[in-house]
């Protein structure tokens, strides 16, 4: 199946105690590279959720955002850290003392610290939410295969259709190629022929020339190398594995071939077909680097 790499997926789950909500956002990238933003209480289960992601996700740049809203009374209740609140008061006095200060430590000032008043989730058991919290990762992630999977199947038949325009080309190419060496030779012999002016013409120098000049435009190794690289492209596509690194250096070797053969065919005809080639082989590459 192929995959884009762009997509969204969202899921969400009431518990006892509140709801979690998951998005999952992916978009083009080289490599994959996951993002999981979370509240602190939850810190501790980011590595699993990032393991599951990885092991859906192999290719893009893909963030996930992870919500808990807290209900009922433990949401709503602060928590206050006073062994914390007595270490600041404590290092306020002896910095008052040490600067030789009058100022007046107030309850607002130790309370502004950071950590002495926290809000009802840091008080949360979150290993007890981790098989929830797994569990709506899972919800988010299918949605977002879902949609990778539907721009997916539109990339799949737009390249496809693009392959067979490459067959065809290609076919057109191959079926030129001989008649274009045998139209070179005949042109060679007759530009000898001329620059001789009715002088004797060395046969076997002329074989030697037109042999020479079949070699340079012939095209036959391309021609096999191209049908191999179209062969195992298209294999590629019906593997149901993330193959967009694959396909990238699959039309990296096509166009080469496609270049090479252009440099040799010195025909009109030919030259027109590797036009053609060449745009088709961009309109797919740029579709390629969507693909995971």
């Amino acid at each position: 199946m192929i995959r884009s790499m762009t997509g969204y997926g969202k899921a969400e789950r009431e518990i006892s105690a509140g709801k979690i909500t998951v998005e999952i956002r992916t978009v083009n990238h080289r490599y994959g590279e996951v993002a999981v933003k979370m509240p602190r209480s939850f810190l501790a289960l980011e590595h699993e959720v990032r393991r599951q992601v990885s092991s859906r996700i192999k290719r893009g740049k893909i963030e996930v955002f992870v919500k808990y809203e807290m209900t009922g009374a433990i949401g709503t209740q602060p928590l206050l850290n006073i062994q914390l609140a007595k270490a600041y008061h404590k290092s306020f006095v002896s910095l008052k003392e040490a600067l030789g200060l009058g100022d007046p430590i107030t309850l607002s000032l130790i309370a502004s610290q950071k950590d002495v008043l926290a809000g009802g989730d840091e008080g949360l058991q979150v290993e007890e939410l981790a098989g929830d919290l797994l569990g709506v990762v899972k919800c988010a992630a299918d949605a977002l295969d879902l949609m990778r999977e539907r721009e997916g199947t539109a990339l799949l038949d737009d390249i496809t259709q693009r392959v067979s325009t490459l067959e065809s080309c290609m076919a057109i190419v191959a079926e030129r190629a001989p008649a274009v060496v045998a139209e070179n030779a005949a042109r060679l012999k007759e530009r000898v022929a001329q620059l001789l002016a009715g002088q004797a013409l060395d046969d076997n120098r002329i074989a030697q020339e037109i042999a020479i000049m079949a070699d340079r435009c012939d095209i036959t190794e391309e021609l096999v190398r191209f049908k191999s690289h179209l062969e195992q492209f298209r294999c590629a596509l019906d593997s149901g594995e993330p193959v967009g690194r694959k396909l990238d250096f699959l039309l990296q070797e096509l166009n080469r071939e496609v270049n090479t053969i252009g440099s040799k065919a010195n025909d009109a005809g030919m030259a027109a077909q590797v036009v053609v080639l060449k745009a088709e082989l961009e309109k797919i590459r740029e579709q390629v680097q969507n693909i995971e």
